[in-house]
Order: structure tokens, then sequence, then C-alpha cells
């Protein structure tokens, strides 16, 4: 369960989004320190890509569709959001398709970072998967930020909270691990949607 803790959001803020109707909002964590909370091992960062038009309406292949202007949007809020937290990832790895890497690429600029390309976030994710991919971030990452797509975050999000989480595209969810990613190993911090996230 998230820290008990209450707060208002800062102006910067927003209020943290709930995993379902009848949850506590978790708690937004605004330390800018990079030790990790007690007992944790790695913050993980999910965020599904942004806002990618009708896929009815794409012509083309469905990895090529591209973000549109509402998903540019969106990806610039959580990139800048995520550097006024003082939350930088230690690695960002994406899906190859379009509308991820745009994503990833978006915000890791805002953060100083360039996203690392991983074929296995394009396609269905297990456990297993997700532990690779941790590791494959490198052995001292404390914060490892994945990119990629529904329903599959969703999914994994839930399984590794051990509670129902959905992401809506652009939304960025933290998950803490003091362990693997095993099923139900993690605590849901906060998953906060893009459009809930100040534009300047």
């Amino acid at each position: 369960m998230p820290s008990s803790r209450s707060r208002r959001p800062t102006p910067s803020e927003p209020a943290a989004s709930p995993a379902t109707a009848d949850a506590d909002p978790p708690v937004v964590d605004t330390a800018t320190d990079d030790t990790p909370p007690p007992g944790v091992r790695l913050e993980l960062y999910l965020l599904r890509h942004a806002d990618a038009g009708d896929p009815m309406a794409w012509k083309g292949d469905d990895a090529d569709r591209p973000l549109s202007g509402k998903g540019r949007r969106q990806a610039r809020r959580v990139g800048r959001w995520l550097a006024d937290l003082g939350r930088a990832p230690d690695a960002i790895l994406t899906s190859p398709k379009a509308r991820a890497l745009q994503t990833a690429t978006i915000v890791a600029g805002a953060l100083g970072l360039k996203p690392m390309v991983d074929e296995r976030l394009g396609g269905p994710l297990d456990h297993e998967v997700i532990g690779s991919l941790i590791a494959a971030a490198g052995a001292d990452a404390r914060r490892v930020m994945l990119v990629g797509h529904d329903p599959d975050f969703s999914s994994m999000a839930s399984s590794l909270s051990g509670g129902p989480v959905s992401l809506r595209k652009g939304a960025v969810a933290r998950i803490d691990l003091s362990e693997g990613a095993g099923s139900g190993s993690g605590i849901l911090r906060w998953l906060v949607p893009a459009d809930a996230l100040p534009e300047r």
C-alpha cells in the first residue's frame, strides 16, 4: 500500500490519480534526493505512449503511426513535470514503434537523456521480460523508465502492484520494487495522467 501520508499537491504538481475508484490516491513523492526509499531496490516508471490519433484513420503500417499534436503536447508535459520533480531515470527503454519512440524521445529530451530502443517493448510482455529489461538498464540503475503500449502496460502495472491499474495514453506510473519483477512484488507510488499536468 502507498504511504499513509496525505498532503495537497503544489500548483505545479497534479493530484495523483487513484488506481481504482475505491482506492486512496497514491502520494506523489516530490523528494529530489536520489537515495531510494528504505527497502526499495528500484523505481520502475511505466509510461504509456501519448495520443497517436485514430488508428482506424491511419492508412500505413500501424508501427509507423506517429503522435498527434495532442500526443506531442502530452509528452512535453510529462517530461517537464519529471524534470521539475528531479526524477530523471537512469535509463529510458522504449518500444521501436513510432508513437512510443516519439514519446520517449520528447520525455528524454526534457530530462537531458536519450532513449534506448528495445524490440521487446513492442511485443507481448510478461514478468520475465520486464525483469530482463530492467537488467538491460544496468546493475547500478535505481530508476528505469519503460515506454510502450497497452494492454500490456496496464496489465503489467496491475500485476506488479497487486491491484487493478489502468494507464491512459501518456500516463506515467511509478512502481517501487523491493525485489525482482515478480507478480505483486511492487508498490504503486503514483499514477499520473498526462492531461492532469500543467501546460506551459
